[in-house]
């Protein structure tokens, strides 16, 4: 059966399993699943130095251990995280690592220095196993658009996982890692979560910093945290968040440190909370009527518990859809200007000049949904053909950032559904750029609104058993908050979203 960080930790003081043995059973079960007639592709690789990072911590808390309980404590207060592996998305470096977002543009690349979020997660003893699949540069929300291949649903494997972070989704859900580094531009993590039946958690911008992770849509984009529970997801961040030189956006988390021991609200403090439903989201039109079903099972718990409900009206969350793909696309063209065949990467040399290297270079290394974000995002951004598109998607934003925050002074969760479908059928909707961008109906706002939101699996679908996930929002900084409210909710439904494996 998986561990939970808490369990794993224990363990290992202990000395009742060794880090190595862990690393190494994710290993063979990767490989493993390689040779599998339908394989999971969660991982893309792993790294070649995680066993013998393993090795190095079962030492220290060997050599801990044999001087006493006060040394072994005094380590893992030092490094909390010691001896855990934990799976890394392909768009956020590791040093000496390959790095190629899922692109064959980055083929070959190999990263010179570790992200923020890496480094501090290493420096708490954490070990990353390997790099997960996920949609091309971000761009996605089922990882079927990856030069590997998909990444299949771990419950059952003719379903996508979800995007863009579904390789870490699936390689959590599938008990390979014990938690799992995503990305979010508008639902990233939350969505392949709830297709896959786990937590997962966006943060307030700025909580986690952006410094070495290969940017999509730069005033949208942050790392977010997927996690059997939200224990799992709160030690993590308590570890990796604070101010970062490097990230001029970064910020810190007010409370903290009340991360590292997660407790349940209180009776008390149930009773006095409040939850907001914006009517914009209570319509049916394109909802599954399980996801519809599971959200009133939803309410009812709320209310149950003596929290207060109530409806509110939102109508520029309306406009959030459009406003996120105009700015989130815009800014994709920007930033992936840089992959050229000049600098780094893949590089298509027809001796015949730069605009045709250029053009052959992004041609051949793009996939067909990058290609069609960067068509669309430039032509936003040609003011002889959009005008002004770009700065009314922005005076959107705004409207919705100072909108949602009103609604904050008054209540303290915003509850909606992660998404309007569970997860759907390999293939199903890959031609339909549409309705794809349409999974994202629920989430964007977040984004948007640069608030936190966390994903608990609750529920399931009644015709083939697929995860349903719902999603509680607060105001900035508020992760504290709803973490600890999301540890209610697992109290009450324990592992509600996939089976334990023996």
């Amino acid at each position: 059966m998986y561990f939970t960080i808490d369990e794993t930790r224990t363990a290992l003081k202990e000395g009742k399993i060794k880090s190595a043995e862990l690393v190494q059973n994710s290993i063979k079960t990767y490989e493993d699943d390689k040779s599998a007639s339908i394989p999971l592709n969660a991982f893309i690789e792993m790294y070649e130095d995680s066993v013998s990072k393993a090795e190095e911590a079962d030492k220290e808390i060997a050599e801990a251990r044999s001087k006493g309980t006060e040394a072994l404590d005094k380590l893992f207060e030092e490094k909390p995280l010691l001896g855990i592996p934990f799976a890394n998305k392909d768009n956020i470096n590791s040093k000496g690592h390959k790095l190629t977002c899922a692109s064959k543009i980055l083929e070959g690349y190999v990263a010179p220095y570790n992200a923020t979020v890496i480094e501090r997660l290493e420096k708490a003893g954490a070990i990353p196993l390997g790099r997960c699949n996920q949609d091309e540069f971000a761009m996605g929300s089922s990882t079927e658009y990856s030069c590997y291949g998909p990444t299949r649903n771990p419950i059952n494997r003719e379903y996508v996982s979800g995007g863009s972070s579904g390789g870490s989704a699936a390689a959590v859900a599938a008990n390979q890692a014990l938690f799992g580094l995503g990305t979010e531009t508008g639902g990233s993590v939350r969505l392949p979560a709830s297709y896959c039946g786990i937590y997962g958690l966006k943060t307030t911008y700025g909580v986690l910093s952006r410094w070495g992770v290969v940017a999509y849509g730069s005033s949208l984009d942050q790392v977010g945290i997927l996690g059997h529970t939200p224990q799992d997801i709160a030690l993590p961040l308590s570890l990796m968040t604070g101010i970062d030189t490097f990230d001029d956006t970064s910020a810190d988390l007010p409370d903290s440190d009340s991360l590292k021991k997660l407790t349940a609200l209180t009776e008390e403090e149930f009773k006095t909370l409040k939850i907001a439903i914006p009517k914009q989201f209570l319509k049916t039109d394109g909802a599954d009527p399980d996801v519809i079903k599971c959200f009133e099972e939803t309410k009812k718990w709320f209310e149950t518990k003596g929290a207060k409900i109530d409806e509110v009206d939102l109508p520029v969350l309306d406009a959030s859809i459009a406003a996120y793909y105009v700015i989130a696309l815009s800014e994709a063209a920007s930033n992936l200007s840089r992959f050229d065949g000049i600098r780094y990467g893949r590089r298509v040399d027809n001796q015949k000049g730069y605009d045709e290297l250029y053009v052959d270079t992004r041609s051949e290394g793009f996939g067909p949904e990058v290609k069609r974000r960067i068509v669309i995002g430039n032509y936003v951004l040609s003011e002889q053909f959009s005008g002004d598109t770009y700065k009314k998607g922005m005076t959107v934003r705004a409207r919705i950032q100072r909108d949602v925050a009103k609604v904050f002074e008054s209540y303290d969760i915003i509850l909606c559904p992660t998404c309007p479908t569970a997860a759907f059928k390999l293939g199903s909707k890959v031609d339909n750029p549409l309705e794809m961008y349409l999974s994202d109906l629920y989430t964007t706002f977040v984004n948007l609104a640069r608030i936190p939101s966390i994903n608990v699996p609750a529920g399931r679908t009644s015709s083939d058993n697929m995860p349903i996930g719902m999603q509680f929002a607060g105001k900035m900084f508020s992760e504290p908050k709803i973490l600890r409210l999301a540890q209610n909710w697992e109290k009450d439904h324990p592992q509600i979203g996939i089976p334990v494996k023996e």
